[in-house]
């Protein structure tokens, strides 16, 4: 019998394969076909040996548990603050506060005698502060104004500050504690003081004097801020003495009025004293004993062309004691020295001065008991 090859069959094989997958319900690819060669009869068949994996089934081990964890809120805190919103970070920090300080003394049949008398001291202070990498800019404003009222006379002024104070500094390293700085002081007055019982007469007012301090240095800052060395050797210091009265009998060292024999003014007054010197300040904070602070702001300047030498001072002394969030007790003091400020000027009847007079220490000590409120 002559062998006869059944080669149609080959073409079957692709639908033999797709009714395979059919019948198993595999979407994917199965594993290579392997396909192997018999002859039965005599006659050459193809046939098709289909094998399937299976995967196996992930068992856990014993030994883990699968038991719903407890929850237990016995331990947990409530917010001692309420809830605060995100705030974008600032580069600035600012810090204010308003105080009031009230002393008074009252007699009721005294033996030893005296007068009643009430003062009152009130200040605000308003700080600002900027710090971005190596750059640091300090401000600082302080206004202070304090009145005496005594039995049988009129009220007194005790204390009358205005003060800004401007600086800023650069360092060329972030580890160090040394900036080529830049500051800018300014002092001057609310209203007229005068030498008592004398009211006609001021012998300052606003502006009158008023301190103008511009200057280039180096300053020396601790980590923690609390004490601060400037040191300029190129300072301009300005003294404005608007009041022409004052002007005209050259108080605060500016040049003085011109008189002809009768008294008559022939050239005013200068309003404005130029100096150029060098500049010393130092600013302190020391913390003695728990709620006890002890503050302290000199400022030393000589003029180069006029009086070099003679040292301007400027020393005021404060310690602060706290008795809880809003009662604070501060003694104070200050001492002043500038030789262009002369007491005991003496003059005749045309208003010709006949004795320049001299230059003294100024002393204040000021006692107070009162509310602090920072906001």
């Amino acid at each position: 019998m002559k062998r006869i090859a059944l080669k149609p069959l080959k073409f079957l094989l692709p639908l033999l394969f797709l009714v395979t997958l059919v019948s198993h319900g595999q979407d994917t690819i199965p594993a290579p076909i392997i396909v192997d060669s018999v002859t039965v009869d005599s006659i050459a068949v193809d046939t098709i040996v289909i094998r399937r994996t299976v995967d196996k089934i992930y068992t856990p081990k014993k030994d883990v548990n699968l038991q719903i964890p407890k929850i237990d809120f016995k331990k947990t805190k409530t917010l001692k603050k309420g809830f605060q919103r995100f705030r974008v970070p600032s580069f600035w920090e600012t810090e204010n506060s308003f105080g009031i300080n009230i002393s008074e003394v009252a007699f009721v049949n005294w033996n030893a005698g005296g007068d009643n008398a009430i003062s009152g001291l009130g200040f605000l202070k308003f700080a600002r502060k900027y710090k971005f990498s190596n750059f640091q800019w300090d401000n600082n404003l302080e206004l202070r104004y304090g009145l005496n009222a005594q039995e049988g006379q009129k009220l007194r002024k005790t204390e009358d500050v205005i003060r800004l104070t401007s600086n800023l500094g650069f360092k060329k390293e972030n580890n160090s504690r040394w900036f080529y700085s830049v500051q800018l002081n300014f002092n001057t007055q609310f209203s007229n003081g005068y030498k008592y019982p004398d009211r006609d007469t001021p012998i300052s007012r606003f502006m009158a004097p008023g301190y103008l301090l511009f200057g280039a240095g180096t300053s020396y800052i601790t980590k923690d801020e609390k004490f601060n060395l400037y040191l300029s050797p190129l300072t301009q210091k300005s003294t404005f003495v608007l009041d022409q009265d004052l002007a005209d009998s050259g108080a605060f060292g500016v040049d003085e009025a011109i008189l002809d024999a009768e008294g008559n003014v022939i050239t005013p007054g200068k309003n404005h004293l130029l100096e150029l010197g060098i500049l010393i300040t130092n600013n302190l904070s020391y913390n003695i004993a728990d709620n006890v602070e002890l503050k302290s702001r000199l400022n030393l300047y000589s003029d180069y062309i006029k009086s070099f030498g003679n040292i301007d001072v400027d020393w005021e002394l404060t310690l602060n004691m706290k008795v809880n969030k809003y009662i604070s007790t501060n003694l104070g003091t200050q001492v002043i020295f500038d030789d262009d400020i002369l007491f005991d000027v003496v003059k005749d009847d045309t208003g010709t001065i006949t004795n320049a007079g001299t230059p003294k220490i100024q002393f204040k000590q000021v006692l107070g008991v009162g509310i602090l409120y920072g906001f």
